[in-house]
């Protein structure tokens, strides 16, 4: 009998371990009407700097998410090691993706900035619209005078 209870009792044991490991785990949810109202504090900060302000939402192992607001044109990037997975919540924008950085510079380590993007396919985006921007794609999001854009961002780690 004795030996019996050892291994139901460490099963048991494993069982209540996984559950409570399964309980503390938690799913992040965010409503566009939640993201637009957080984005508040954004449009004013970039109403403050230079027409952009960004924040991390959270972060997890491989990738991390953000809210994004832009008032005017950004300028070209390259992320090496980070692909972007960009969700309008509201306004519009064109997205400019491929071709070559302008005046590009390293900023941090596998981060690129340049001045704009040249031969560069664009696409118009509107609330609702998801683009997914691999590592290593130039990219530029461009805002027309007088309008802005709001969006949730998933980057997302595809190298070490």
């Amino acid at each position: 009998m004795t030996t019996l209870k050892t291994p139901l009792a460490t099963a048991a044991l494993a069982l209540l371990t996984l559950g409570a490991t399964a309980q503390t785990m938690q799913s992040d949810h965010w409503s566009p009407a939640e993201l637009r109202q957080r984005a508040e504090h954004l449009r004013q900060a970039a109403a403050q700097a230079d027409g952009s302000a960004s924040e991390t939402l959270q972060k997890y192992p491989r990738h991390y998410t953000m809210l994004a607001f832009r008032s005017r044109s950004g300028g070209g990037e390259v992320h090496r090691d980070y692909a972007d997975l960009f969700s309008i919540v509201d306004g519009h924008a064109t997205l400019l993706t491929g071709g070559e950085v302008v005046e590009p510079v390293t900023t941090a380590p596998g981060e690129i900035r340049g001045a704009s993007i040249k031969a560069a396919k664009a696409q118009e985006l509107k609330p609702g619209d998801v683009v997914h921007i691999p590592a290593g794609m130039p990219h530029q999001m461009l805002v027309a005078s007088g309008e802005s854009v709001t969006y949730f961002v998933v980057k997302i780690q595809e190298s070490e």
